[in-house]
């Protein structure tokens, strides 16, 4: 009971066979909530799309953990606190400023770092002006530089993409590896195509996991049913009803990263019909209500739920096969 994601699993798993088929170099993403299904369920999954030894993005020093020994956690975000016990030895840590390095470091750490380039994402990474000092600190510190990467926004056109990526290739060695994301597969191909002195690696997370969105249902159990009548009060904050009908308690809540939709709607539907919410969602219950004369679920049926897998933890994995 609660919030379950199910999944078709054979088009589901030749999708991912697909897009890494598209994707030579392909760097998989396994990070944060695990995209929905859990890191631990797509850790084995992404293990077998690299070759011994491959690269698995990971989102934190703290998720590193999670990638098996055989194959080579890379971590995403730049850490500049203390590195956790738990880090394995052939982790990879990205650097884009020099207070990276230092860190690193402090704390004696010797290992494989990549290059965070900055992208019109704003966010972190080197700027090309002080790419070489970046270098220079991170060979004097004993780090070995693995390859270079950049961070696209999902703004914009391929074709934009494209021209930032190109815009740094003069301040790169001429055999780097540049790992790239947020393109799509034949942008990434006329990459490769154009510049074949580039090793290229593409990073793919929302759109290895998640592909056609038919195969997957994010649904929640409805835990009671109670008859109300207009301005009833319901709820923690007293709310009051807006006319006869009936409220609904389904089992998913905040605590399952379940909320309103941006723009304020209810996030539950059933029968083709919104659920439109008494309050907000809290903690691991929501309460919906439904007018008199509209389909009401009973207790024991399941509601479809509007949310990004990517905020979403759900109760329950469930694999449809057939």
């Amino acid at each position: 009971m609660g919030l379950r994601l199910a999944v078709q699993r054979t088009p589901w798993l030749d999708h991912i066979a697909a897009v890494a088929a598209a994707h030579p170099g392909l760097t998989p993403v396994v990070k944060g909530n695990g995209y929905g299904f859990g890191r631990t369920v797509l850790a084995p999954l992404a293990a077998d799309l690299v070759a011994p030894g491959g690269h698995i993005a990971v989102g934190t020093v703290y998720e590193a953990a999670d990638i098996r020994a055989g194959h080579t956690p890379w971590v995403l975000t730049p850490h500049v606190d203390l590195l956790p016990p738990a880090l394995p030895p052939q982790a990879v840590l990205t650097i884009g400023h020099r207070a990276h390095v230092e860190s690193l470091e402090r704390q004696a750490w010797r290992g494989h770092v990549v290059v965070k380039l900055a992208s019109t994402m704003r966010r972190h990474g080197v700027a090309p002006g002080d790419l070489a000092e970046l270098l220079a600190a991170a060979g004097a510190a004993g780090l070995a530089i693995s390859g270079h990467a950049i961070h696209l926004p999902l703004a914009g056109t391929d074709a934009s993409r494209i021209a930032e990526i190109e815009g740094w290739l003069p301040h790169l060695d001429p055999r780097a590896s540049l790992s790239v994301s947020h393109i799509g597969a034949d942008a990434y191909a006329q990459l490769r195509t154009d510049h074949p002195h580039i090793t290229w690696t593409m990073r793919v997370g929302t759109a290895l996991w998640h592909g056609d969105k038919a195969l997957l249902a994010l649904t929640a159990d409805v835990l009671d049913v109670r008859e109300v009548v207009a301005h009833d009060h319901v709820g923690y904050r007293a709310s009051d009803v807006p006319g006869d009908g009936h409220v609904v308690l389904v089992a998913a809540g905040s605590a399952h990263g379940v909320r309103e939709l941006d723009d304020g709607r209810s996030p539950f539907h059933f029968a083709r019909q919104r659920l439109a919410l008494v309050e907000g969602p809290h903690m691991h219950t929501s309460m919906v209500f439904v007018p008199r004369g509209n389909a009401v679920p009973a207790i024991g049926d399941r509601v479809d739920v509007q949310r990004p897998l990517i905020s979403t933890v759900v109760d329950e994995l469930v694999w449809i096969d057939g």
